[in-house]
C-alpha cells in the first residue's frame, strides 16, 4: 500500500502536455524543435479585453467573488447563449469555472456514482476519460468511423446500457477537427430522445471556429426535448485567445450547477476576478476579429492537409473546424526510420519525428484512436510549413 491514492493508479498523465514539455527540453537543449502539441491559439488576447483587465486591477475589483461567477458574467454568459445557440438560461443556471477543464470536471465529480457510465466518443479528447475515473465512473469508448472520425447513431444506441449516465459530446472536436452537421447531430439526439436517463454533456470550446460555411449547432439546440438534461460547456480560451485566463462555463439545469458549485465551493472557490471582468468584455465586446483570426486558420488548415497528403505514407481528412489536423500514419507502419527502430505504433511514430526532425506532435492513440497523430496548426505560416516539409523529409526517408 503505496502513499499515492490508488484512484491515481488508473489514470494518466495528459499526453499533450507530456509532448509539449519533452519539445520545450529538447529546445532548452539547444535543439531545433517546433512544437505542434499545444492546442493554444498564437493570436494575443484582444486589446478591449486586456484593457477591461486592467481597468479592473485599477477598479480594485481584485476580491473574492461568488463561488461560481460575478452576476455581470453570469448576464454576459446568458445573453452569448441567447444571441449564438438560441438556449435560454437564468442567473441559477450558469457555472463559471477555472477553464472548460474544470466546469467538466465538476460536472462530473458532481453526479457520477461508482459504476456509473459514461459514453464517450473517439477519438477523445485526452482528459475525458481520465476525468471520469477520477470521479469514479467508467468510461464506455464509442469507436468513430476511420475517416470522417464521427459516430453512428447505432454506436451510440448500442452503447447505452442501464448504467449510462453521461455522453459526453464535443464538436469541433479535439483531436480530429471533426464537426458534427445539424442532421448528423439530429441523429444522435434521437436516440437520446429515447433514453430519459442519458444526460448529455456538450463541450462545444471551438463552437467560433468553424470553416467553409459549416454550421455549428448544439444538441439543446437540435432537440429542445433534451435541453433539462444537456450541460451545454464552453469558454473563452479558444476563440478568444485566452487560454491563460482560464475561463470556462456552462448552462445547465439548476440543480446539476448549484451541485456543481458546491464542489468548486470545497476545491478551487471562484476563477480569478480580473479574468472574470475581462471575460465579461470578451462576450459582450467587439467579435470582428474571430472571422479575421479563422481565415488566417482556414488558410493554415489548408497549408497543413494538402502537405501531409504529399508525405508517404500518411493520409489527412480535411476537418470542419478548431485547429487541429489527425492524419493517419498508417502508411507508416512497418518501416524502418533513420534511427534504425521499425515503426510498430502512431507512438513510434511521433517519438522518431521528435528525434529525427524536430517536430512535436501527439500520438493518436492517446485520443483513442490510431495509427494517428495530432497536429496543432495554431501556430505560425512559416513554423506550419517547415514543420510539414520535415514530416515529408521523414516519411521520404522511411525505408
Amino acid at each position: 500500500m503505496g502513499f499515492i491514492a490508488d484512484a491515481l493508479a488508473r489514470v494518466k498523465p495528459s499526453a499533450t502536455i507530456a509532448v509539449t514539455n519533452k519539445a520545450r527540453e529538447l529546445k532548452a537543449a539547444g535543439r531545433d524543435v517546433i512544437g505542434l502539441g499545444a492546442g493554444e491559439p498564437d493570436f494575443d488576447t484582444p486589446e478591449n479585453i486586456k484593457a477591461a483587465a486592467i481597468a479592473a486591477i485599477n477598479e480594485g475589483k481584485t476580491k473574492y467573488t461568488a463561488v461560481d461567477g460575478i452576476p455581470e458574467l453570469k448576464d454576459a454568459i446568458i445573453a452569448k447563449f441567447k444571441r449564438e445557440n438560441g438556449l435560454s438560461y437564468e442567473r441559477t443556471e450558469i457555472s463559471v469555472g477555472t477553464g472548460g477543464k474544470q466546469v467538466i470536471y465538476n460536472a462530473l465529480v458532481a453526479t457520477i456514482n461508482p459504476g456509473d457510465e459514461v459514453i464517450i466518443p473517439t477519438p477523445y479528447w485526452v482528459s475525458y476519460p481520465d476525468m471520469v475515473l477520477l470521479a469514479g465512473g467508467e468510461p464506455v469508448i464509442v469507436e468513430a468511423d476511420k475517416s470522417t472520425f464521427k459516430i453512428t447513431a447505432e454506436a451510440l444506441e448500442a452503447a447505452i446500457t442501464p448504467r449510462t449516465k453521461w455522453f459526453m459530446f464535443n464538436s469541433p472536436s479535439n483531436p480530429s477537427g471533426a464537426a458534427y452537421t445539424r442532421s448528423e447531430l439530429k441523429a444522435l439526439t434521437d436516440v437520446l430522445v429515447k433514453h430519459p436517463h442519458v444526460w448529455i454533456m456538450s463541450d462545444d470550446m471551438y463552437e467560433h471556429l468553424v470553416y467553409d460555411d459549416f454550421e455549428f449547432t448544439t444538441p439543446a439546440q437540435v432537440e429542445p426535448s433534451l435541453y433539462e438534461r444537456t450541460l451545454t460547456v464552453n469558454g473563452v480560451s479558444k476563440a478568444y485567445a485566452m487560454t491563460g485566463w482560464r475561463i470556462g462555463y456552462a448552462g445547465g439545469p439548476a440543480e446539476l450547477i448549484k451541485a456543481m458549485a458546491k464542489v468548486q465551493s470545497q476545491s478551487t472557490s471562484n476563477p480569478s476576478s480580473i479574468a472574470q471582468w475581462a471575460a465579461v468584455e470578451a462576450l459582450n465586446g467587439r467579435q470582428d476579429f474571430i472571422p479575421k483570426n479563422n481565415e488566417v486558420f482556414k488558410g493554415r488548415r489548408d497549408l497543413v492537409v494538402s502537405m501531409l497528403n504529399q508525405a508517404n505514407g500518411l493520409s489527412c481528412p480535411n476537418p470542419e473546424g478548431a485547429f487541429y489536423v489527425f492524419p493517419s500514419c498508417a502508411g507508416t507502419i512497418g518501416k524502418t526510420a533513420p534511427s534504425g527502430k521499425v515503426i510498430g505504433t502512431d507512438e513510434d511514430f511521433v517519438t522518431e519525428l521528435l528525434e529525427t526532425e524536430g517536430v512535436a506532435v501527439v500520438h493518436g492513440s492517446a485520443f483513442g484512436l490510431g495509427p494517428n497523430f495530432r497536429i496543432s496548426y495554431a501556430t505560425s505560416t512559416e513554423a506550419l510549413e517547415e514543420a510539414c516539409t520535415r514530416i515529408q523529409r521523414f516519411c521520404g526517408n522511411l525505408k
